[in-house]
């Protein structure tokens, strides 16, 4: 079923394979290219309401599989992922623009979540305790919640999904997946694989489509659970709708992750960090730090390290053999909104230190590239400051004092990351106890939580309770029953 040149993707119901030339459809490209690859079905209402059905009949039968039973399929289903690795790699990269790299460690950190998934024999056990009053002991279990669905982004097709199905299977939930629909052809790969490793029929759904197929899985009455990853307005609405359908949600949202750079900070291991941070992935990530604050001097030295560095990054197709540290953003129309959002800097007083603008890649004049773009001179209350960019631009300003500088990060709204570089471990101890962020970086770019710790979002940046991955990840996927036993 591995879907070939302007093939229409497939959708998975109840076990089969269908497609339906009578659908609305849109094309998917290769963005490094701007070539069509193939086309994705844009479903509505009546195919989720096939998927949902066909997960609420699997759902009894795979409830009541023994955890181990169920772990055992993701074990098989981790070894061939394994055995597929480059192939699942290359086509994150031919339809989203990553470097291979960069494709690779997506997957990895994907795999992970698969590999954590398998001990959910011992992530489920509950607790128990005797005599809690005379003769009456008390124990407690996790149960599966049902049919849980999961909205995926464009801008890791393995990974997010990877957060998501193998933790509620391994739960002993069904599942309705439906991907972004820029890019649905590594969703239906791993799919493919699922089902290879031995997944029962319907235990896993796949549907693609917008916003109607999105709104039918928040609205329906049969879905107890939604998984999301996106942006911020999208994620509100995930979260608003589905919470006021009694559903259980958990929606990861957008964020503007701030890096400072204290005036002892080893710099030639710091800018790495930053580029990394910023300009890696293109800066489509949730987790891009794309502000910079210089607090207590040195802007200048840490200006120049910056665009020097940014100058070396090479820009060009990944979809081949080559030499790109970077590649394109992931459509012409995200392209000609970053390149707004320089023109809103520009008008807004800012200086731009590089210029990504009229990048021109002669060996493919269709793809959709911007190089690395640094603003200077950008103040707090600038929108390139404030917004979500999602792209290869990076904002620099300074400041006097530490404090003021963690201020101004929890101000923001947001609260996914925030990074410091400093060699004072009283500086990075107090900017670890006062920033407001989940997940903090003191000379890391980029603290993405591992597959055993939650990806802890807070504030504008994540609308529920229990974060994906870890613990919270099962907590989520399950409910506790308490049972109070005496025996007279």
């Amino acid at each position: 079923m591995t879907v070939t040149t302007l093939d229409q993707c497939p959708l998975l119901l109840g076990g089969d394979w269908v497609r339906d030339p009578t659908w609305p459809a849109q094309s998917v490209h290769n963005p490094s290219t701007g070539e069509a690859l193939a086309t994705v079905p844009l479903c509505g209402a009546p195919e989720v309401e096939r998927a949902v059905g066909a997960a609420a009949a699997a759902y009894p039968a795979w409830r009541d599989t023994p955890p181990l039973e169920r772990a055992r399929v993701l074990f098989r289903y981790r070894d061939l992922l394994e055995r597929n690795f480059n192939e699942v790699a290359q086509l994150i990269t031919r339809e989203h623009g990553k470097t291979l790299e960069e494709a690779r460690g997506s997957l990895r950190r994907g795999i992970e979540v698969v590999e954590f998934a398998s001990g959910i024999p011992t992530l489920l056990m509950g607790d128990s305790l005797e005599n809690i009053a005379p003769g009456m002991d008390c124990d407690s279990v996790r149960q599966p919640l049902g049919v849980c669905g999961g909205i995926t982004p464009f801008n890791f097709p393995a990974m997010v999904p990877l957060w998501m199905f193998p933790i509620a299977l391994a739960c002993g939930n069904t599942f309705v997946f439906k991907p972004s629909e820029q890019v649905p052809l590594t969703a239906v790969r791993m799919v493919e694989l699922l089902v290879e490793a031995g997944l029962p029929a319907g235990v896993l759904n796949l549907v693609h489509g917008r916003q109607e197929a999105v709104d039918a899985l928040l609205t329906h009455p049969v879905v107890q659970a939604v998984s999301f990853v996106g942006s911020s307005p999208v994620a509100r609405h995930v979260y608003q709708t589905a919470a006021a359908h009694g559903k259980r949600v958990q929606a990861a949202a957008g964020a503007k992750n701030f890096m400072l750079v204290l005036p002892d900070a080893n710099l030639d291991a710091a800018v790495p960090g930053m580029m990394t941070s910023a300009f890696g992935c293109a800066g489509e990530r949730c987790m891009a730090g794309s502000v910079v604050v210089t607090v207590g001097g040195g802007h200048d030295r840490v200006r120049s390290a910056l665009v020097d560095a940014a100058a070396a990054i090479r820009v060009g197709p990944t979809d081949r053999d080559g030499a790109a540290d970077m590649g394109p953003v992931v459509s012409a129309s995200h392209l000609e909104r970053v390149h707004n959002y320089i023109d809103i800097g520009l008008d807004e007083g800012a200086a731009l230190a590089r210029d990504g603008r009229g990048l021109q890649v002669a060996q493919a004049p269709g793809g959709y590239y911007l190089g690395p773009t640094i603003f200077d001179a950008v103040q707090p209350g600038m929108r390139i400051a404030k917004d979500e960019i999602f792209g290869p631009v990076l904002a620099l300003m300074e400041l006097d004092e530490l404090d003021t500088a963690i201020d101004l990060i929890n101000r923001s709204g947001y609260g996914n990351g925030a990074s410091i570089f400093t060699q004072s471990g009283k500086a990075a101890r107090r900017f670890r106890n006062r920033v407001g962020a989940g997940m903090v970086g003191i000379n890391v770019g980029v603290p993405a939580s591992m597959a055993f710790f939650p990806f802890s979002g807070w504030s504008g940046s994540f609308y529920g309770d229990l974060h994906m991955q870890g613990k919270e990840g099962v907590a989520f996927y399950t409910r506790q029953k308490v049972t109070m036993s005496r025996w007279p």
